[in-house]
């Protein structure tokens, strides 16, 4: 059987946030520009969906097809590193700067490739801006209106909303992540991380790298947005929201109840074995 146990799962993300806390700046940017736009590829194909059924759940269901592309290709997705490096330095695999580092670079590489795909998504749907409206435009329109102004509009209820949506997300995307490590097989891994990110999505929860593509591709289409708008009523927030539900609901949890045993763990699958192999020797 390929199902790997809770205990060796922990362990095994643990030795993965090891690694990624100490990538290489270019390719830290490299894989999160990937991740970005793969991100964003998958929200309009979600949209897409979702206009052309008339069901909202259908768009869901296919959206993990972005986070499964990137999981599988060991991509830099900061808001899964929300929990898979704050685990490794809880084992002491690693340092609160190293944490900090891939945090940073991470988020950038996730920005500059939503921005892009965005940018490139913005001349197909609009026809390099000489239509307005339609069913995607009026979408993505909605969508960002509704990640930003429904909370300006109520002041400091609307950030609590928003951040504790963003916490409620973050707990299913980083599951997510660690379930990738559940089993061996291909298909293993999609089944399993498949299904927290399908509930994330489902119940309309606020995701910071999604909101990166969404919310200034939609004031390109003509949103009526703000700068400020995007960042301190979601951007920002959201992300804050992200790491407490990564970090507490994910990699704490995890750690705790499996403390006992990781220091005994054998045998480590970790998601990049012959770079993790090299820097041990």
């Amino acid at each position: 059987m390929d199902y790997i146990k809770p205990t060796q799962l922990v362990n095994d993300v643990a030795h993965t946030g090891a690694y990624k806390s100490n990538l290489k700046i270019s390719d830290i940017l490299i894989k999160g520009v990937l991740s970005g736009a793969f991100l964003g590829l998958a929200t309009t194909l979600a949209f897409t969906a979702a206009i052309e059924t008339n069901l909202s759940i259908v768009g869901a269901f296919v959206f993990p097809v972005g986070f499964v592309l990137i999981l599988l290709l060991g991509l830099e997705l900061v808001t899964g590193n929300f929990a898979m490096l704050p685990l490794a330095r809880l084992r002491g695999l690693t340092s609160n700067i190293q944490v900090i580092y891939n945090f940073f670079w991470a988020f950038l590489g996730n920005l500059v490739g939503s921005l892009l795909y965005g940018f490139l998504f913005y001349i197909v749907a609009t026809k390099l801006g000489h239509i307005n409206e339609g069913a995607m435009i009026d979408k993505m329109i909605a969508v960002a209106e509704g990640k930003t102004l429904a909370y300006k509009s109520l002041g400091g209820d609307g950030l609590i909303i928003v951040i504790t949506k963003a916490i409620l997300c973050n707990w299913m995307v980083t599951l997510g992540a660690f379930m990738a490590f559940v089993s061996s097989s291909t298909i293993g891994k999609i089944a399993a991380m498949w299904l927290p990110v399908f509930l994330f999505f489902a119940h309309g929860f606020e995701h910071a790298v999604v909101n990166m593509f969404v919310i200034p591709t939609a004031i390109l289409m003509g949103a009526n947005l703000t700068f400020s708008d995007w960042w301190m009523w979601n951007q920002i927030p959201v992300t804050i929201g992200n790491f407490i539900g990564g970090f507490i609901f994910t990699a704490l949890a995890l750690h705790l109840v499996n403390k006992n045993k990781f220091a005994k763990t054998e045998n480590v699958i970790v998601q990049y074995p012959t770079a993790l192999k090299d820097k041990e020797n």
